[in-house]
């Protein structure tokens, strides 16, 4: 799936790069208007993202650009207008979807998947991950181990598919912080070991080989063999 980001804040597109390519996704950017409509004409997108606060043009009248000029992928509008006037402008004006800034990252996913799928073009190849005798369902968001159903929140939802998506690989604590938190809380919150141990209660039950490994210090790691 190729999706084009249009964010003109370093930050925030820098991170909205990294995550999308480690969700599987092909990622070309663009800080400004005039680069989206370039790569947009010329380039064959699965869904667009767009901020509206563009350097050079408002992001409504991008879109509408776009779609004058046949570009017909969806396109989740991102912005820190919230007013129900501001979401309902956007949505008319050739928008599928539109998410508030601040958003959270597991939220930006989701919404992208359903935008993907709504569209004919849910045939990401990443909508299943397999780790041993877990699975995870990333359409609709179920956990499995063996025949067992997992119970999982949204959030452990997310750190599982995280793990899964580098297993066998450590993770550090900044890294869950910054890719399924999004650097939202404190670096030296206890939340994220209450979140691996809810959820290690669940993955790693009775009769089944412990899949989560803490590494003292160093991080966390998902068995893959």
């Amino acid at each position: 799936m190729r999706v084009l980001l249009v964010e003109d804040e370093v930050e925030i597109r820098s991170f909205l790069e990294r995550s999308l390519t480690e969700a599987g996704y092909q990622v070309e950017v663009a800080p400004d208007g005039a680069t989206a409509e370039e790569l947009a004409v010329e380039g064959s997108h699965d869904a667009l993202i767009v901020d509206l606060g563009l350097p050079d043009v408002d992001g409504i009248t991008l879109i509408l650009r776009l779609r004058q000029l046949g570009v017909k992928a969806p396109v989740m509008i991102l912005s820190a207008r919230r007013t129900v006037d501001d979401r309902v402008r956007g949505l008319e004006q050739g928008g599928d979807d539109y998410l508030t800034k601040p958003f959270a990252l597991a939220e930006l996913l989701a919404r992208l998947r359903n935008l993907l799928r709504r569209h004919g073009s849910g045939g990401n190849p990443s909508t299943r991950l397999r780790v041993m005798d877990l699975e995870l369902d990333l359409l609709r968001r179920e956990a499995s181990r063996g025949d067992e159903a997992l119970q999982l929140t949204p959030q452990e939802f997310v750190l599982l598919e995280y793990l899964c998506r580098n297993a066998g690989r450590v993770v550090t604590r900044s890294m869950i912080l910054d890719q399924v938190w999004g650097m939202r809380i404190q670096p030296d919150t206890n939340v994220i070991d209450v979140h691996i141990y809810r959820l290690r209660g669940k993955v790693d039950t009775a009769g089944h080989e412990p899949l989560i490994k803490t590494l003292r210090g160093v991080g966390y790691v998902l068995k893959d063999r």
